[in-house]
């Protein structure tokens, strides 16, 4: 058995005063969205036959809005569906490219190597050996361990667009970030997906969205076509954006960022929930050189947990 195959996923942080990763804990942000609930009949979201579209239309606008990132090629994926999260696009690429070996870096999200460990196809992490043309690889950026665009990201690109590799982008972090700069459009990328799980604190709701270069219609596809979808998300996801833009959460939570990193004598990522350690928490590593500390439970009050 290829030793890859019994690697365990990531051990579960959450629990850990700055473990995990998640939206904000606001509680005017709360209330906002109580009362967006209680605002709106769910009846009128759930037999809106074109909610979808709608959604997906303003959301694609919104993330173009952003004027703390610069972000390029996303009109080059034309083919937009509603994505429980982005988990849910994640599992499409594996079923697509289920004959290929999937590879991702170090700290990457979890959720990829518990599901690759149960394939019969094979993975590997990207620094455990070199990349080959039957490959499929998973990128988030901002990366998921450090929240700012993974410094290898230029090379492993280069390469996947040479050896003919297909690529998923996993842009979770979007709507938390600033100084990211992105061209989604390499020949390599084949999927792009995001998520207002992060952004927002509505992860149960599952809102997301995937972007394709083109109309294969797999079953995600078939979802969006027949209106077979979380109609819910779109409505509550169309409310979310109207009311705050994509730049809010680092205008709003930046300085306070920074003050709790220098508290803890960690640097600031550019993903406006994270710290980044070098050393002094251990506790926190996720498999590379860095420790990810999640600074989202105590940006509103300002004041740091006991760890």
């Amino acid at each position: 058995m290829n030793n890859a195959k019994v690697v365990n996923a990531i051990p579960n942080l959450k629990m850990l005063p700055y473990g995990g990763a998640s939206a904000v804990i606001d509680p005017y942000m709360d209330q906002a969205i109580d009362h967006i609930n209680r605002a709106h009949l769910l009846s009128q979201w759930l037999n809106d036959l074109t909610i979808h579209t709608r959604f997906l239309k303003q959301y694609r606008s919104w993330i173009t809005s952003t004027t703390r990132n610069q972000l390029t090629g996303l009109d080059q994926f034309p083919i937009s569906c509603y994505s429980l999260g982005t988990t849910e696009s994640f599992d499409k690429f594996y079923l697509r490219h289920s004959s290929r070996r999937f590879r991702c870096f170090r700290g990457e999200y979890m959720y990829h190597a518990a599901s690759w460990r149960n394939l019969p196809s094979d993975w590997k992490y990207i620094e455990d050996g070199q990349l080959h043309s039957n490959d499929a690889v998973v990128l988030s950026t901002p990366f998921s361990d450090t929240g700012n665009v993974h410094p290898e990201t230029d090379r492993l690109l280069d390469e996947c667009d040479r050896l003919g590799i297909p690529v998923l982008i996993d842009s979770a972090f979007f709507g938390l970030c600033q100084n990211i700069k992105f061209n989604y459009d390499r020949p390599c990328v084949t999927d792009v997906v995001f998520s207002l799980s992060k952004t927002f604190p509505v992860s149960h709701v599952r809102i997301g969205m995937r972007l394709t270069r083109v109309d294969d219609d797999d079953s995600l596809l078939v979802h969006h076509k027949t209106s077979y979808i979380n109609r819910f998300g779109c409505g509550l996801g169309i409310e979310l954006i109207n009311q705050w833009g994509p730049d809010y959460n680092c205008e709003k939570w930046g300085n306070v960022q920074k003050r709790l990193c220098d508290e803890l004598g960690v640097i600031t990522s550019n993903t406006v929930i994270f710290g980044i350690d070098s050393g002094r928490y251990p506790q926190y590593n996720r498999g590379r050189d860095t420790n990810r500390l999640c600074l989202a439970k105590n940006l509103y009050p300002g004041v740091l947990a006991h760890d």
